[in-house]
């Protein structure tokens, strides 16, 4: 008779997976927060809402999901992987701050080809460390390994967030008005968005190595292109519990040019005056080294701003001093301008 095959046979080692629980599981205790129920094994993660909705007329659940695209390549190739979910955690959770909602909790979906709990332990980490930054519980995830779908030691990741707001302080756009103010709030450098021209621009074009040394950017290009994502839930929180805010955009994929117009109402243009923030010198390097048009800069990266909020003319002075306060870096960038009959949405100035 043949020798059995078994599922490890086929690359699937199922003990392997079961060692990760108890890792996985003091992880994620790092996280907990008033409402989390249980503890990580069950076939669900579990969240009591009660407490959470005590002061609120009309809870409305908010959620979002995402990946972090191609900057997955940089951990790869640095093998640094415990920023990485940070970086998951920010583009989910980014996502529902912007419609004045308190992230709840979060679920993760990894999956490689070969089970690495020492690799996976890292990304769990980053991701916890994201979710204590957010004011949310990692209460869930899976970890899948697939032999076959992925080269090497790659993998995927993916992530899902959920938050809370009461109906009557969602942030829609719909109170923005003529002459209000666009404060910028600014990135933490390239965050996670445009990997895939970062990598054309400085592996194809320039052929430099991550650990070269980069004068423009005082670090190495593996240091700059591996810097977490900014997480804004402190910030964002901190300017509704009572300044005006009418607007708020999360500047990702797309730019400035993509996400600003969707929060604004279609009766009205943005004005935005480009020379009015500091952009961080990674931008300026890419654009010098890939000859890169000004407008493909503008809607491919966030060019050093990861959020933009809109305000009342009046209260604009009192938001860029309470962002100071909150050590962020914060510029008056724009403004809310009558549009013309089949006028452009964004206009720069």
């Amino acid at each position: 008779m043949a020798n059995p095959i078994t599922y490890a046979d086929s690359g699937v080692d199922i003990d392997k997976a079961n060692m990760l629980v108890s890792a996985i599981s003091r992880i994620t205790k790092q996280t907990k927060r008033p409402g989390v129920i249980g503890d990580i094994g069950g076939f669900a993660g579990l969240f009591s809402m009660e407490r959470v909705i005590a002061d609120m007329q009309h809870p409305v659940l908010v959620s979002s999901t995402d990946g972090v695209g191609t900057k997955l390549k940089i951990a790869f190739m640095l093998d640094k992987h415990d920023t990485i979910g940070i970086d998951l955690v920010a583009m989910c959770v980014n996502d529902i701050l912007v419609q004045g909602a308190k992230p709840l909790f979060m679920l993760d979906y990894l999956a490689m080809g070969r089970l690495d709990n020492q690799r996976v332990e890292a990304i769990l980490s980053g991701i916890a460390e994201g979710c204590k930054q957010a004011k949310c519980a990692l209460i869930g995830g899976e970890t899948a390994e697939m032999p076959g779908m992925y080269h090497g030691d790659e993998y995927d990741l993916a992530g899902f967030v959920v938050g809370i707001v009461d109906n009557s302080q969602i942030i829609d756009g719909t109170a923005i008005r003529l002459g209000h103010r666009l404060i910028g709030i600014g990135s933490s450098g390239l965050h996670s968005n445009g990997y895939s021209l970062v990598r054309k621009i400085c592996f194809d074009h320039l052929k430099l190595k991550l650990d070269a040394y980069i004068p423009e950017l005082g670090r190495s290009l593996g240091e700059e292109l591996i810097a977490p994502t900014r997480i804004y839930t402190d910030t964002v929180q901190g300017l509704l519990r009572d300044l005006p805010i009418h607007g708020l955009a999360h500047i990702t994929g797309g730019g400035i040019v993509d996400n600003i117009v969707r929060i604004i109402p279609q009766a009205f243009s943005v004005l935005i005056r480009k020379d009015s923030w500091k952009i961080p010198p990674i931008f300026g390097f890419l654009q010098q080294a890939g000859n890169v048009p000004e407008l493909e800069m503008l809607r491919t990266f966030n060019n050093g701003i990861g959020m933009i909020a809109v305000v009342p003319e009046s209260s604009a002075p009192e938001v860029i001093e309470r962002l100071t306060a909150m050590n962020e870096r914060a510029f008056l960038i724009g403004e809310i301008i009558e549009r013309r009959e089949a006028g452009e949405r964004l206009v720069w100035g």
